[in-house]
């Protein structure tokens, strides 16, 4: 195989891994759905190479279970997953945040101005949809900052878990106006410059979505979570 051919070949698998990937995450893929390679090679026009390798990724970050002899499937949402990435996410992501408000670029301001402004609008026009992505768009925007690519691709593939039950408790009752105003804190906080308070501000948001995902996580049937 050329070097060429290799290269094609994996901006295939890319290609089939992050949209595979994404389905799961909105959970357009529930938990247990069968995938089957033929299907998807069909699909997205490629041989069963990169769908092969695509669920094997899948499945190194938990996201499909794969049984030799029986099939790949998306993965049950594991409570053990979910706060193992709720660990890894307030370890990283705390830390982050006061680096960020020691930081404070004029750029980086200016975009989290822009995203938390777009935040509130996407609550009032009752767009939840366009809210969560503009969620997870400030998360990055602040852990970005920091400019540690490896360390980026480390928490996206811890958090992955995770987003799931996010997906699962963001539309509960109040919670997306308490999202709003905890990341309006987190925002304020880097803005001021005070990395304590940054700190204190992100791990309080983070607490917050931790109880939110217990209370998922108990109220819960057993064929959803485990």
């Amino acid at each position: 195989m050329t070097l060429q051919t290799q290269s094609r070949d994996l901006l295939k698998t890319d290609r089939v891994y992050l949209i595979l990937r994404q389905r799961i995450r909105d959970l357009e893929l529930p938990p247990g759905a069968p995938l089957r390679k033929e299907e998807l090679a069909a699909e997205f026009g490629v041989s069963r190479a990169p769908v092969s390798d695509a669920i094997a990724r899948l499945a190194e970050e938990g996201l499909v279970d794969v049984f030799p002899q029986h099939g790949s499937f998306v993965a049950e949402i594991r409570a053990a997953d979910v706060r193992e990435g709720l660990f890894i996410r307030t370890g990283l992501e705390v830390e982050a945040c006061r680096r960020a408000a020691a930081l404070r670029t004029p750029e980086l301001c200016a975009a989290l101005t822009a995203n938390i402004e777009a935040q509130g609008a996407a609550l009032d026009a009752g767009d939840l949809q366009q809210f969560y992505e503009l969620d997870e768009a400030l998360h990055e925007l602040i852990f970005g900052a920091m400019g540690h690519t490896r360390v980026m691709r480390f928490l996206d593939s811890a958090r992955a878990p995770l987003d799931r039950m996010r997906r699962l408790v963001l539309p509960k009752g109040e919670r997306p106006q308490a999202t709003y105003r905890e990341h309006r804190w987190v925002v304020d906080s880097i803005l001021t410059g005070d990395p304590e308070l940054a700190g204190a501000a992100m791990r309080a948001h983070l607490n917050a979505v931790s109880e939110a995902v217990e209370e998922q996580l108990r109220a819960a049937s057993s064929e959803t979570i485990r």
